[in-house]
């Protein structure tokens, strides 16, 4: 059955029609389906734009893979963190302005590392030796001198590979790039750095794609108020329908049909899908008529990753002052890393962050196992401070430290690879990506658009990356509806970001 054939049965058995006929037809209407700041960022636009808009969320909350939480009594994101790009090019620096949200700089442009520089870092070995941090400087110009010899193997093959094979490649070509013993380790941890920058392992990094980023100014900075006000503000006013998870879209005569799993129907003119790409490969919700091949294809040839986080906050602070706490290791997947919270915003929080297939495994464990090896990571590294817990019944609470200053921990662990709202955390480019993909998950589909982090390629994966491809979902919806329906009602221009463009409020940085 096409899809005006099924649309048609639905409105002849009167499924729709009450809902249809009680429409202004003098106003545009849209759905947007997901509450992440994609869907947010459209919603916005379209709302101040006086379009009748309602939004769809499946959780019980907005934000979707940004979750600050306040349950330690302070913010703590434990989805994105950053704001990648510290600088008033970046399309969040407005309304971060306006809000009068401050930043923690924890790098500046071009660090191998992506979001922290150096001098911050205190990486120890697995028998909990500091490693010395000239060490760390040595290995971490050999990692940018193999990456840069990865370009020569690129422009050498016409096929992709993953970073991985072009480094041992690199390797092979150049042995006194090898590095032995504790050198090797801080090697692999570098490696690990990376592909938390990916949320994949580096044998699954695109060589072709993994630095065509197009990466702001400014360097790197962390939300101190975490990005929860972000999403406030978006929110503001708008309808929005949590706890109404999408089961069925149904696009024809002009009208999109949204079913969501309890069985309510709603109706508009259009739709912007920005359900996370997890979402969509596992078919989870049902197209009418069914997506065409090229656009499954596309939602099948992008890769998702997992980076998920433990948070723990302590009663007292028994770490350096550092920004980043480090394990090296044999292998880049048995290597590890701490945020410290506490430098960038005071508080006794420590996040442990974990990606790719150490992510997937650690979602394996219990909550409770996942932080009892956590803590023995920070045991390694400071065997004084504190003992791993024994079993309490009560979640998220740990009672028996062995220091009088420490007791009490909290903590916190994300499931994002499991999480049925997401299946994923955030895309990547995987090897042998085929060139026209962004394009083809981009395209809109008559009157559906679609929106989401995934459909950045210039930013994938990044908060403004998301928020950028809301923006334009929401700008060519509108374009769409206003040429169908001949312009039928003079809308305002001023849109949400055009007004918080007008602030003159200056970026809040720290750290300068």
């Amino acid at each position: 059955m096409d899809s005006d054939d099924s649309f048609s049965n639905h409105l002849l058995n009167g499924t729709v029609t009450s809902l249809i006929e009680r429409q202004n037809s003098s106003i545009p209407s849209v759905i947007v389906i997901g509450g992440g700041i994609s869907g947010l960022a459209a919603a916005r636009i379209l709302h101040d734009a006086s379009f009748k808009v309602i939004l769809l969320e499946s959780r019980d909350r907005l934000g979707g893979r940004i979750h600050t939480d306040y349950s330690f009594g302070c913010p703590v994101d434990m989805g994105a963190s950053w704001l990648h790009g510290v600088c008033n090019e970046n399309p969040l620096a407005p309304l971060i302005r306006s809000l009068g949200l401050t930043l923690y700089r924890t790098s500046g442009d071009n660090s191998v590392l992506y979001d922290h520089d150096l001098e911050s870092y205190m990486l120890f070995d697995m028998a909990g030796h500091k490693v010395p941090q000239q060490i760390v400087i040595e290995v971490g110009d050999v990692f940018k001198r193999i990456l840069k010899e990865t370009e020569k193997v690129r422009d050498e093959h016409c096929n992709d590979m993953s970073v991985l094979q072009a480094v041992s490649i690199v390797l092979d070509r150049h042995p006194e790039l090898r590095q032995e013993g504790l050198a090797h380790e801080v090697l692999q941890w570098y490696i690990c750095r990376m592909e938390a920058w990916f949320a994949v392992d580096a044998d699954m990094i695109s060589l072709k794609c993994w630095d065509q980023e197009h990466v702001l100014s400014g360097g790197h900075g962390l939300m101190v108020q975490g990005y929860g006000p972000v999403i406030q503000a978006l929110a503001k006013d708008i309808d929005i329908r949590l706890n109404n998870r999408v089961a069925r879209i149904s696009n024809g005569c002009n009208k999109v049909m949204v079913t969501v799993q309890d069985g309510m129907t709603f109706v508009a003119d259009a739709a912007i899908i920005t359900v996370p790409l997890g979402i969509l490969k596992a078919n989870l919700i049902q197209f009418e008529p069914k997506l065409p091949e090229w656009k499954v294809s596309a939602i099948s040839d992008i890769g998702v990753g997992s980076e998920n986080k433990i948070a723990l906050r302590f009663d007292s602070v028994f770490w350096p002052n550092v920004e980043f706490l480090g394990i090296v290791a044999p292998t880049s997947y048995a290597c590890g890393y701490f945020l410290n919270l506490h430098k960038a915003t005071g508080h006794p929080v420590l996040v442990y962050m974990a990606a790719g297939r150490f992510a997937h495994d650690l979602e394996k464990l219990s909550d409770e196992s996942a932080v009892n090896f956590v803590m023995l990571q920070l045991k390694r590294m400071f065997p004084d401070a504190t003992k791993p817990p024994c079993h309490v019944p009560v979640k998220m609470l740990y009672t028996n430290l062995s220091l009088p200053s420490l007791n009490q921990v909290q903590y916190l662990v994300s499931h994002w690879g499991t999480d049925p709202n997401s299946l994923g955390c955030y895309s990547y480019d995987p090897v042998g990506m085929p060139e026209d993909l962004y394009e083809r998950l981009r395209a809109p589909l008559g009157n559906l658009f679609f929106g989401g982090e995934a459909l950045s390629m210039e930013n994938q994966g990044s908060v403004h990356g998301a928020y950028s491809a809301g923006v334009i979902a929401a700008e060519n919806c509108q374009r769409h509806l206003l040429q169908r329906l001949g312009n039928l009602v003079k809308l305002p221009p001023l849109s949400f970001r055009q007004g918080i463009l007008e602030s003159t409020f200056p970026l809040q940085i720290s750290r300068m």
